[in-house]
């Protein structure tokens, strides 16, 4: 099987849409000699910061001398880029290889009367196949959707992280903080340690109680853990850290935004953890992997004329993060933006916390079968601002965006993973020209 044969197959997959339960993967799993069985994991879980807090993790254990896989998701421009072994992605001879060793257990199964696997069970199975044959010391595996209900929660990790419960997927979690705690402290093992920077009252009775029931200790960013924010620019920002028993100070991270400090605080309270469990991990290996993380697309500044940011954004609590960033980092530039969510985000208030932000807002649509009546979020943002139009190709919208930008001007491209993607595939083109 080639590569695009195994693209093609796994996108054939979606038909059998999100279709939760641990069933059909642990059944999957169990044909496949149980792999995840096989792995030391790290289980990273929360609404936001997730894909940040695994990289940040998974650079310091490997600066530490470990051999670290992290499966993310979703990707923004190949799907290689979910399995990476030192940040380094699979190889698409792999993924084919791996598509063609699952193909026929998975006929078998519905030959047998089981339930198709979805795509991302079919990932996931993938994902613990190639990290136990490449014997990784450790996997950071970020959770997909949710928690209890997740896929990746077929695991008994040797740490769990929460980073943080905001509303978000709704239709699946629920509809308050305490519901969708519920369902992300659903990660939570018997007697395995959680972290969290979770700082809803709501949602951390619902994650402290889980903790209580399951004999598990609890380090909870900003009660166990505290920080202060140091220096900060358009290149990253400094900050103290003060732990169980660690205290650095002026740790760099190569991010911009308060709650990127958050989340390296959440990282760096995992490490310490992992740490007392017999991890060596150097303090020179804490500082060089947080200095040398990448996560793109997370408030990202591409270009100088104009500056480009480009942050996925994809849902409320997103958004306020992005406009916090906005007002300190871009207080007196005239913005314009491009923005584009799914049908199924709370999208007035995305564009009631960002359009007042903004001089003009170009809406345009995500490339996704979710994306809804897209051109309803233009009605909503002509509630706050005159200048706001629709272009429904994301390569156009950004292109314009561009263009209309005069001397002293930026452009901000935000919303969900589809169309940020797309957008800064679009960002680079144009500025490498």
């Amino acid at each position: 099987m080639l590569y695009q044969e195994a693209m093609e197959y796994l996108q054939n997959l979606t038909k059998f849409g999100m279709n939760f339960g641990l069933g059909r993967i642990t059944e999957l799993l169990r044909r496949l000699n149980n792999p995840h069985r096989h792995v030391k994991v790290i289980h990273v879980g929360g609404t936001n910061g997730k894909g940040s807090t695994t990289a940040m993790i998974a650079r310091v254990l490997q600066g530490a001398g470990c051999r670290v896989g992290t499966f993310t998701s979703p990707h923004l421009h190949s799907f290689t880029e979910r399995y990476r072994i030192n940040n380094e992605e699979i190889k698409p001879e792999r993924v084919a290889r791996l598509v063609s060793v699952l193909r026929p257990h998975l006929e078998s199964m519905v030959e047998e009367g089981f339930e198709h696997p979805t795509e991302f069970e079919v990932g996931t199975a993938m994902a613990f196949c190639y990290f136990t044959e490449e014997k990784v010391d450790y996997l950071v595996l970020e959770v997909g959707l949710g928690g209890a209900i997740d896929s990746t929660n077929v695991v008994t990790p040797i740490l769990s992280i929460i980073t943080n419960v905001a509303m978000d997927h709704m239709d699946y979690l629920g509809y308050t903080i305490s519901e969708i705690a519920s369902v992300k402290a659903g990660i939570i093992k018997p007697g395995v340690p959680v972290v969290t920077a979770s700082d809803k009252p709501e949602a951390l009775e619902i994650i402290e109680a889980v903790c209580r029931e399951k004999g598990c200790r609890l380090v909870r960013v900003g009660r166990d853990v505290s920080w202060s924010r140091g220096g900060h620019s358009l290149q990253g920002q400094y900050f103290d850290y003060r732990g169980i028993a660690w205290e650095m100070k002026e740790l760099w991270i190569p991010f911009m935004g308060k709650h990127q400090v958050i989340n390296a605080v959440t990282a760096v309270a995992s490490l310490e953890i992992l740490q007392q469990q017999g991890v060596n991990i150097g303090e020179d290996a804490l500082r060089e992997g947080l200095a040398a993380t990448i996560w793109p697309a997370r408030l990202e500044l591409i270009g100088n004329n104009p500056p480009v940011l480009v942050d996925a954004a994809h849902n409320y609590d997103g958004a306020r993060c992005l406009r916090q960033a906005l007002d300190e980092y871009f207080p007196d530039q005239r913005i314009i933006m491009v923005l584009g969510m799914l049908g199924d985000k709370e999208r007035s208030k995305v564009v009631a916390e960002l359009a007042p932000r903004a001089s003009r807002i170009i809406i345009t649509k995500p490339n996704s079968p979710r994306a809804g009546d897209w051109m309803q979020m233009a009605e909503e943002a002509r509630h706050y601002l005159n200048k706001v139009d629709t272009i429904e190709n994301i390569e156009q919208a950004v292109l314009s965006a561009i263009s209309q930008a005069g001397k002293g001007d930026m452009v901000c491209v935000t919303g969900s993973f589809y169309m940020v993607a797309e957008a800064r595939e679009v960002v680079i083109k144009e500025f490498s020209r």
